[in-house]
């Protein structure tokens, strides 16, 4: 229970805090961060999942490291949701684990690495309260990381507008640029979040003169490149041709594309440039890009990234690149189990729920 209590609002001792100062403890982080890849689900199980219904998915990752969660939970919660639950508190103990096995240097990136998860409790919080969401429907798609304690979240689920919830986070860095939320511009505070999450990120990097902090920033420019690269798709397959508009969406700092020379060519010409760059190799094999379905090319995309960060793991073993590629993959393993849940719940044809899938 100890860790569960962590999660619902411990705050960070001072003890911990000291390891943010100290040296970095590679050797033990990555051999018990190696440990915890080996426990993944391994890519044969995901044909098997399709196969399954939702009763039949609990009880398989109840086999697996998710089954204290489900256990915990299922007295609470069952199909789906018990499902949706499970998946996020074992995401947050793993980020509270992650947390406690690495020091120093190491321990300071992974933890701003991390702020990625209150930013999306943020979104969710703020899109639950704008479309009128129930307290639980909303505490289902929290995920407890960071200085958002579980008990933090479920207290701002419980507020009855979205106005509380931006007051409630009046201490953090994220209340000025809440308080520009007047409950129609969602979409532009959700992209200036994303845009203030990646600045603090390489503020937080500083000038890469350690390994350790020029690895970390090429996986995070990498991440950043291929995030714009779909969104690029996105817009000119929706036929969006402003400049500026096109721009607002572009995240800075990307390792090799160029968002403001890509974003005023038409169609034929952006995909004529992007051949020219290493992320075409992600997506060469799509006989038909105009008619590929941009599911299909973002999780091309998303195979490329994950698939970098494993090589650039097995090029630096004994540096931060192993625990980011642990940490990318436990995501991207969530992100499909909770792919396969809700298509299931909502009966999404088991061909479309697979197009949807990023399995290594």
């Amino acid at each position: 229970m100890r860790l569960l209590e962590r999660l619902r609002g411990k705050k960070p001792s001072k003890e911990s805090e000291k390891k943010k100062k100290g040296t970095s403890n590679y050797a033990y982080a990555v051999t018990r961060v190696r440990a915890m890849k080996s426990n993944l689900l391994p890519k044969e199980s995901y044909p098997r999942l399709l196969n399954m219904g939702i009763d039949e998915i609990t009880r398989f990752i109840q086999e697996s490291e998710y089954k204290n969660d489900v256990d915990e939970l299922a007295m609470k919660y069952s199909g789906g949701d018990l499902a949706e639950h499970a998946l996020n508190r074992n995401l947050a103990l793993t980020h509270d684990k992650l947390g406690r096995i690495t020091s120093g240097e190491l321990n300071y990136l992974i933890t701003a690495y991390l702020k990625r998860y209150e930013i999306l409790s943020i979104k969710t919080l703020l899109r639950g309260k704008l479309y009128n969401a129930s307290v639980e429907e909303i505490l289902e798609f929290l995920i407890a990381s960071g200085q958002f304690t579980y008990t933090f979240l479920s207290e701002l689920a419980a507020k009855a507008t979205y106005q509380e919830v931006v007051e409630s986070l009046k201490k953090t860095e994220y209340y000025p640029l809440l308080q520009k939320f007047d409950g129609t511009n969602l979409a532009d505070i959700e992209n200036e979040l994303d845009k203030m999450y990646y600045s603090s990120l390489f503020e937080a990097i500083g000038e890469p003169k350690s390994k350790d902090r020029k690895l970390f920033t090429r996986i995070v420019r990498l991440e950043v490149d291929v995030k714009n690269l779909s969104n690029l798709f996105r817009l000119k397959k929706a036929g969006v041709e402003q400049y500026d508009d096109i721009m607002s969406l572009m995240i800075e700092g990307g390792i090799e594309l160029k968002p403001a020379k890509l974003a005023s060519l038409p169609y034929d010409e952006f995909v004529n440039a992007l051949q020219k760059t290493q992320y075409w190799d992600a997506i060469s094999d799509v006989t038909d890009l105009d008619m590929a379905s941009l599911t299909i090319l973002e999780s091309k995309f998303t195979r490329y990234y994950l698939e970098s960060a494993t090589t650039f793991s097995h090029a630096s073993p004994l540096s931060i690149v192993p625990v980011m590629d642990y940490i990318i993959h436990k995501n991207n393993e969530v992100n499909n189990l909770r792919i396969i849940f809700r298509g299931k719940e909502t009966g999404l044809d088991d061909n479309l729920i697979k197009e949807q899938l990023v399995v290594i």
